[in-house]
């Protein structure tokens, strides 16, 4: 089912998706962000003479992404969101920090309009390279009237942006939810809806609205054996006002490295506790545990801290 209305904007950043390699048989030894998004879209022959308009927004290595691209995305993608001819928005990214971006954009702005980011694990002069065919299904899914919110779409599964994670370092099936799922499956360019769409408030975009060089330094920490929180007042001393820390199984931490934190904490610097598993939420809050982050990995958990910090009265 398609939207009334028929625009698609398509906004690249870079990323391996825009990659170049001097082989065709190089899957890794690749510069990223090498081609325009327009580009990209002529190099889909589906997507020829479809009604799409493109931006660069950025050009680089996902790797590299930084607040003030972070801020003037989520500033083009709010102003295109508010054309009555637009359906939706596809973001060409890297895959690196993808789901961090995607989570950004999901809290700032809660779309209703479909918002979609996708990339590659493969450069676009790869042999096989998947690059071409997620940008078709993010197309598609963004000119879906059922469609709405941050999405993400690689490899046919259509991903909620606070639920998708980066789970492979080098294969094709690079992105999955974990175990809240995806919300469709794009197949043959129809789409099988089996979730439920995101929701949430928007914060807007006068939560950022600040410079982005004034932004909040917020820290990412893991717990791990011998942990014993040295780096805790050091993060501090160098100005960090927030900490986010990767604990084993269900959040548990280091007693060192809980203590330490515990001291940042009455010292006014925001803590939230997450695990570092790759699937699972830390549940249930024994009396003395640091504030939970629940189902939020870690780098979601510092764009949530980075966020709250932000809105702090």
């Amino acid at each position: 089912m398609q939207n009334k209305a028929s625009t698609v904007v398509v906004l690249g950043t870079g990323g391996t998706i825009a990659g170049t390699a001097a082989s065709d048989a190089d899957n890794v030894g690749y510069t990223a962000g090498q081609i325009g998004v327009a580009s990209l879209i002529h190099a889909v022959p589906a997507l020829v003479g479809q009604a799409l308009e493109a931006e660069q927004v950025a050009q680089l290595d996902s790797k590299d992404m930084d607040h003030a691209t972070w801020q003037r995305l989520a500033q083009r993608v709010a102003f295109h969101l508010q054309r009555p001819d637009v359906a939706g928005i596809v973001i060409t990214h890297g895959t690196d920090t993808l789901e961090e971006t995607a989570y950004f954009l999901h809290r700032v702005l809660a779309p209703t309009k479909p918002v979609v980011l996708t990339a590659a694990m493969r450069p676009s002069t790869s042999l096989l390279a998947d690059g071409p065919q997620n940008l078709l299904d993010a197309v598609g899914v963004a000119r879906h009237a059922q469609a709405r919110g941050v999405l993400a779409v690689l490899g046919g599964a259509v991903h909620r942006a606070a639920d998708v994670r980066k789970h492979h370092s080098y294969g094709l099936d690079g992105f999955n939810s974990g175990d809240a799922g995806v919300v469709a499956w794009v197949e043959e360019g129809a789409l099988r809806i089996v979730g439920a769409w995101p929701q949430g408030d928007a914060l807007g975009l006068e939560a950022i609205a600040r410079p982005s060089a004034e932004w909040p330094r917020v820290e990412i920490l893991i717990s791990h054996a011998g942990a014993d929180g040295a780096i805790v007042p050091a993060l501090v001393a160098l100005g960090a006002r927030g900490l986010v820390v990767a604990g084993t199984g269900n959040g548990t931490l280091h007693h060192t490295l809980h203590d330490a934190l515990l001291d940042a904490q009455r010292g006014g610097v925001r803590v939230l506790r997450c695990t570092r598993c790759a699937e699972g939420a830390v549940v249930g809050q024994t009396d003395g545990a640091l504030p939970s982050a629940g189902a939020l990995s870690p780098v979601k958990a510092r764009v949530e801290l980075l966020l709250a910090l932000l809105t702090a009265p």
